[in-house]
């Protein structure tokens, strides 16, 4: 099979900010002009998703989250962008994924290849990142370890639009997108995939 009969990759990108001029929101719209050939990638937008209410829930999900989920589950994988809000994400990204879980046997993120990029002050959405890492591995979410995206001091970063205007943050994110897609076509199956050792950002570092 040639490259070209490769089959494409579908992503859904999720920022974790309802800000209008969002600078993570912006993270992923940079993303979607820097994917690889053979690569779409789509924002999906959480402003209408409802808080979570079991009580909702248990009389039928809401159409906005069956839309999300829909999203999620027709796609190879799922980027997400988070901010990082008193040492952990936001209020608006844990509601959508709470959402998205439920039920457990009908969750769309359970298996789903997932990498994360964050843009923030001098930590750069660390601690945001690995909390995080926690909630998406309860979920049996697979995801993509490096390279990470640590966008620290936004402020210098990105117009007061939320475009990102810093031509290093950009080659990070066309590196971590470039990563994702082969993690996700190994994921998928795809005959052909670079090994582990070739992955962008697996360098391997001597021990002894």
């Amino acid at each position: 099979m040639t490259e070209n009969l490769v089959r494409p990759v579908r992503l859904v990108g999720i920022s974790g900010s309802l800000r209008r001029a969002s600078n993570n929101t912006g993270l992923v719209r940079a993303a979607t002009q820097l994917v690889p050939d053979g690569v779409t990638l789509e924002l999906f937008d959480l402003a209408n998703i409802p808080l979570y209410n079991g009580d909702a829930e248990a009389v039928g999900l809401p159409e906005s989250v069956k839309t999300f989920k829909a999203h999620i589950a027709a796609a190879d994988g799922v980027l997400i962008a988070t901010p990082e809000y008193n040492y952990s994400i936001p209020g608006v990204l844990k509601n959508a994924l709470d959402w998205a879980s439920r039920p457990a046997k009908d969750s769309p993120l359970s298996g789903k290849p997932v990498a994360i990029m964050g843009a923030g002050g001098q930590f750069g959405t660390v601690r945001a990142q690995l909390h995080l890492r926690q909630i998406i591995g309860f979920n049996n979410m697979l995801p993509l370890n490096r390279p990470e995206v640590l966008v620290t001091r936004a402020w210098e970063k990105f117009d007061v639009q939320g475009n990102l205007t810093d031509e290093a943050t950009r080659e990070q994110i066309r590196a971590l997108l470039v990563a994702f897609t082969a993690w996700t076509r190994r994921l998928r199956g795809d005959p052909h995939y670079p090994m582990e050792s070739s992955l962008p950002g697996q360098t391997r570092i001597p021990v002894n």
